[in-house]
């Protein structure tokens, strides 16, 4: 019996997936954790522990160079809540254009003013008009899930689109609408859009990319869109520039002390995934993912380990092992499984920056002697015999 312990509540929908092999616990020594924003840092992880699914594309909140060393491979759900975020997202380059915020602000003073109301609307009306999107170029820096859902919702509501992402996957580019323009360089992106929205993630080469130099490129009264990270945005640039007018309004889902208190700043309260559909997304996905690694040794959608898949083993057994990404690993293995008499029938290798997994098919039962010498070769962290 395969033990699972959540972190934080995960939807039913995704835990009903679990078989009967499996089992939701509190204990300690699990095989699995499911959780979304529990943040897992001073936590003590046990030996058992294989896998970690994060129900949602962020892992901040888990020490990934620590699960690495111990061969436990971390999932998240890339796509799960891209909808829930475009949605939101739609719903912000409204309001960065439009300033209905403060007019729904405004219009509440105006309570038990009797029959003078429709009067003072209609003369303070024109303190919060704001410019229609369509026929306004919205530039979309970042090409992922939630990027191409946003470029595309923009086109199909009139916008002209500018799309920025080097590293755009041939799946993302498949599902880019036609009409999305292609921005060589986040220069051309900054000098040619009304509006501005940011869907990278945040790296020390993304930090603060939102800056005096590429604010200065931008067009005055700029509209900027951050659904993605509060760091991408230097404070102090930022700041600057929405009390000089630079940037008109700047919409955000990531509240903080220091831009709660800037100038034409809406902060939304990181609603961003916080949908039904997107709790029930993430919850089965994170469920399929560690389930099928627990099971059957394969990794899809892990942020510290590759990507490998053999399916449903068919073979007398299945041998899973997490290895650093050095030279000779994948000979040292055979090697020992051949003193032994052991035949290798399938195997795959792959490998993700630091780290690498080889996973093999064999036709023989294998014991735990022949773990503890796998075991102990250099650079081996962790081996699991899954059939």
């Amino acid at each position: 019996m395969y033990k699972i312990k959540t972190l934080n509540n995960i939807a039913k929908e995704g835990l009903e997936l679990f078989s009967d092999r499996f089992e939701i616990v509190d204990d300690k020594d699990v095989n699995g954790i499911l959780l979304r924003s529990y943040k897992m840092h001073d936590m003590e992880l046990p030996s058992s522990l294989e896998a970690v699914g994060r129900a949602g594309a962020g892992v901040n909140n888990i020490p990934i160079d620590k699960c690495s060393e111990k061969g436990i491979v971390v999932f998240n759900t890339p796509g799960a809540n891209a909808n829930a975020v475009k949605e939101l997202v739609m719903a912000g380059l409204l309001l960065a254009s439009r300033n209905i915020v403060g007019a729904i602000d405004w219009a509440k003073t105006l309570k038990d003013k009797g029959d003078e109301v429709p009067k003072l609307v209609e003369a303070g009306k024109s303190n919060f008009v704001g410019p229609e999107i369509k026929g306004k170029t919205l530039g979309v820096i970042g090409l992922g899930a939630i990027g191409v859902l946003v470029a595309n919702a923009a086109e199909a509501l009139g916008m002209k689109v500018l799309g920025y992402d080097p590293f755009i996957s041939v799946e993302s580019a498949w599902e880019l609408d036609h009409n999305i323009k292609k921005s060589d360089t986040l220069d051309d992106l900054f000098m040619n859009s009304d509006y501005i929205s940011i869907h990278v993630p945040l790296m020390d080469n993304t930090k603060g990319m939102i800056n005096d130099e590429n604010i200065s490129l931008m067009k005055d009264g700029v509209r900027l869109l951050n659904f993605s990270r509060a760091g991408l945005c230097d404070d102090s640039s930022l700041e600057k520039a929405l009390e000089s007018g630079k940037i008109a309004r700047y919409i955000t889902d990531f509240p903080y002390d220091k831009v709660l208190n800037m100038k034409n700043v809406i902060c939304i309260p990181h609603l961003g995934a916080s949908t039904p559909e997107s709790e029930i997304n993430c919850a089965v996905m994170a469920v399929n993912e560690v389930k099928d690694y627990i099971e059957n040794g394969n990794i899809t959608n892990s942020v510290n380990y590759p990507e490998c898949n053999m399916g449903v083993c068919h073979a007398t057994s299945r041998i899973a092992v997490n290895h650093k990404n050095i030279p000779y690993m994948v000979s040292n293995i055979t090697t020992a499984l051949a003193s032994k008499n052991i035949n290798i029938i399938d195997m795959i290798n792959k490998s993700k920056k630091d780290w690498a997994y080889t996973l093999i098919d064999v036709e023989s039962k294998i014991t735990s002697e022949i773990v503890d010498e796998l075991k102990a070769i250099d650079g081996i962290v962790k081996v699991r015999v899954i059939k």
